[in-house]
């Protein structure tokens, strides 16, 4: 087994040793097969970090490239009980708004009640809620309970909810309750009214409305919010609405009101948000200048010094990869060239560094929105469309060239992986052959040294013979 040394039994030799370290001469083409993969899935991994700036940056300057995503508008108001947003729709200018009335959302409570009484028949009779437009929600609860009554009515998806509140006790010390009932829909359209009986007990006029009970209320009413536009003119017009936000007010323009504005006049102003618009370059700048400094990290050489002083050179994942090479021009040349109309983007505030990165100067984009704000803001979207094109090229799932590379690399290392487990197979059969060699070896030598043993004491067991005592017996 690798790891264990043991000596041949015939030869004296570690056998295992030397095997071993036969072995690892062997096993180099799979281990620079493995260096290979690792490589190539370092790339993977750094090319999917790539593909993932490239999208995003894509998302953006698409997003940016839209037709009004330019048009940015704040809205502005005189009185802080109104409020005002502006949409892309909305046109520069000012306008006033008085505050007639806001909205409310219809609550109801009943006289206060031990349990929910039967009918005629003993079961607990049944509710109807009428809605605004005249539609009945007939409601039977399970008990007398109170609060399967509130389950019945929550349940039944009517033009109100219900909740249990206390209301102290009777005079038999039983606990009392009022069925709280609140509109599920705010303003006049959300008026309800709500009746002991069925529907047909409506319909005919027997039905009781429970909050002509004594104790019961309307504690809130159902009500529009209403405001006046051009207050004393002769275009002076009322509009209302079911919330306190009045959407659309003028196009692109939401006011909302508060109970503390009713009765007041507030001016509304509304504006081009070229702070937005800034914004949103200088995003689209960073957003590029990040994917460029990912492939600028990757790509520089670097540079070490070894014990005698000599230099090696070795490059970065994307050093001479010119697929991301074309990925890097590309959105440089969109954010860099000049627009159709011949502007430069420097005139834009978006200038080009000596190290191929990029700054935005706020100032002078506000210039230019200022001096002409509909051919900047083209300008501006046709830059971005640009990008969007140059990163969707690089990133899109199917066709994208950073796409297509990592599937590449990853076919690779794939193909990599059969080749090394290939390798495992041939490794195994090699040390086997090995093996089988040494322990043939490692025999033949035990037979050698036995036979030489045997040699030895044939050879050590022969007579010995004196060349004097030959000599003497001669003579004589």
């Amino acid at each position: 087994m690798t790891g264990i040394s043991i000596n041949g039994l015939g030869s004296g030799l570690d056998i295992t040793s030397i095997i071993n370290s036969l072995m690892q001469v062997e096993a180099l083409p799979q281990q620079q097969l493995e260096q290979t993969q690792a490589n190539d899935q370092s790339m993977i991994s750094a090319l999917q970090t790539l593909n993932g700036k490239a999208s995003s940056l894509a998302t953006l300057a698409d997003n940016m490239a839209l037709p009004g995503a330019l048009n940015l508008f704040t809205a502005s108001s005189s009185n802080s009980a109104v409020t005002a947003t502006a949409g892309t729709t909305a046109t520069a200018g000012a306008f006033s708004v008085q505050v007639n009335q806001t909205a409310q959302t219809q609550v109801d409570v009943t006289a206060a009640m031990a349990s929910w009484p039967t009918d005629s028949t003993g079961a607990p009779s049944s509710l109807t809620l009428v809605d605004s437009t005249g539609k009945q929600t007939q409601v039977t609860p399970a008990s007398t309970s109170i609060d399967d009554v509130v389950s019945a009515i929550n349940a039944a998806g009517g033009p109100a909810t219900a909740m249990k509140v206390a209301s102290g006790t009777d005079a038999s010390g039983n606990t009392l309750y009022r069925l709280q009932l609140n509109a599920t829909q705010s303003g006049a359209a959300g008026a309800f009214t709500v009746y002991q009986g069925t529907s047909a007990d409506v319909a005919a006029g027997t039905a009781t409305d429970l909050m002509s009970q004594s104790s019961a209320a309307v504690v809130t009413t159902a009500q529009d919010a209403s405001a006046t536009l051009y207050s004393g003119t002769a275009a002076q017009q009322t509009v209302i609405s079911s919330s306190n936000t009045f959407t659309n007010l003028l196009p692109g323009v939401d006011v909302t009101a508060t109970s503390a504005s009713v009765g007041t006049t507030a001016t509304i102003t509304v504006a081009s948000d070229n702070a937005g618009i800034a914004k949103q370059a200088s995003d689209l700048v960073s957003s590029v200048n990040d994917l460029l400094s990912n492939i600028s990290d990757n790509t520089k050489v670097t540079t070490t010094i070894n014990n005698t002083g000599g230099s090696t050179a070795s490059g970065g994942l994307f050093t001479g990869e010119s697929t991301v090479r074309g990925v890097s021009d590309a959105i440089t040349n969109a954010l860099y060239m000049p627009t159709s109309n011949g502007q430069s983007p420097s005139a834009l505030g978006i200038s080009i560094n000596q190290d191929g990165s990029f700054t935005f100067d706020q100032s002078k984009l506000t210039s230019a929105l200022a001096a002409d704000p509909a051919g900047t803001e083209a300008s501006l979207q046709e830059i971005a469309s640009r990008v969007s094109s140059a990163a969707k090229n690089a990133s899109d799932p199917v066709t994208g060239s950073i796409t297509s590379l990592i599937s590449g690399q990853q076919t690779e290392v794939a193909d990599l992986s059969t080749l090394i487990s290939d390798w495992d197979t041939r490794l195994a059969d090699r040390k086997a052959t090995l093996t089988a060699l040494y322990n043939n070896m490692d025999t033949m030598m035990g037979t050698l040294k036995s036979q030489q043993s045997w040699l030895t004491s044939q050879i050590a067991g022969l007579p010995t013979y004196s060349s004097s005592s030959s000599s003497s017996s001669s003579n004589g």
